[in-house]
């Protein structure tokens, strides 16, 4: 009977060494099966441009395999995020992604503020403020956020006044209280505002569509002195957030490698504080 029971303790000890070699093993390949191939997406112009220049190096000196994608429009982007073709975008204010994630039932939130081309008011036939017509046109972008925040640069440069007590993030062109010079307000999809500058008098463009139809900022009529809620966020799914790999890519965006790239190819840009 010893013997058995020392046979069956025995076994015992070597079948509850195998298991923890097992367990270790499994722990091992978890460790080693971390996320280090990612998915960036980004809006043509700036910001597809600061991901390629100034984030990716960092993040492959990290050890991730980095492959960014480019987008033309303001919907894609998130869409893409929500079902998981990638792991992060930047293109998009916070009230954007906000109102975007509650119209459209996703769960996305924001991991840091990020640099972001500002708006501008642009044209090929006047040359300032001054030379204004009546009934001049001017186009803008036509989703609500950022035309809210085109009203709200109008009524900054003293073109138009908005409807006293009214959220200044959600006003739309039916808001507007006066039009001294009858300007007729066209929203236009953002993308394609720079096209309408043949025939438009003014176009109010975003930085990053601007810059990517080949417009420069020192080219347009004023430029908006972006507040931080304009700035752009980096944008992944809520359950990614606390995850090594998002960590590493919002750490990249405070990196000095980071920093360096903006001071050489994006001059001008309106910076959050942590890289003023």
């Amino acid at each position: 009977m010893n013997i058995t029971r020392r046979h069956f303790a025995s076994q015992i000890l070597r079948s509850l060494a195998v298991l923890g070699l097992a367990v270790g093993l499994g722990l091992g390949n978890a460790h080693a099966q971390e996320k280090k191939a990612l998915t960036l997406g980004a809006t043509a112009g700036s910001n597809f441009d600061q991901l390629k220049l100034g984030i990716k190096p960092v993040l492959e000196k990290k050890g991730y395999t980095v492959k960014l994608v480019e987008f033309n429009d303001y919907v894609q982007p998130n869409l893409a995020l929500a079902q998981g073709s990638l792991d992060a975008n930047l293109f998009q204010h916070i009230i954007y992604l906000k109102k975007f994630s509650a119209d459209k039932g996703l769960n996305l939130v924001d991991i840091t503020k990020a640099p972001i081309a500002p708006l501008g008011l642009y044209s090929r036939k006047r040359k300032s403020l001054a030379d204004v017509k009546e009934g001049d046109r001017i186009t803008l972008p036509n989703d609500p956020s950022n035309l809210a925040r085109a009203l709200v640069f109008l009524e900054a440069n003293k073109l138009i006044k908005v409807k006293a007590g009214l959220d200044p993030l959600k006003v739309t062109e039916k808001d507007v209280a006066e039009n001294p010079r009858k300007l007729v307000l066209t929203p236009i999809e953002a993308a394609q505002l720079p096209r309408t500058l043949e025939d438009a008098e003014f176009a109010l463009i975003n930085g990053n569509f601007a810059i990517s139809s080949g417009l420069k900022l020192t080219e347009a009529v004023v430029l908006e002195k972006t507040p931080d809620h304009y700035l752009n966020v980096v944008a992944v799914k809520a359950d990614d957030k606390d995850k090594a790999w998002a960590k590493d890519i919002a750490a990249a965006f405070r990196s000095p490698e980071y920093r360096a790239a903006l001071d050489k190819h994006f001059a001008g840009y309106a910076r959050p504080a942590y890289l003023q």
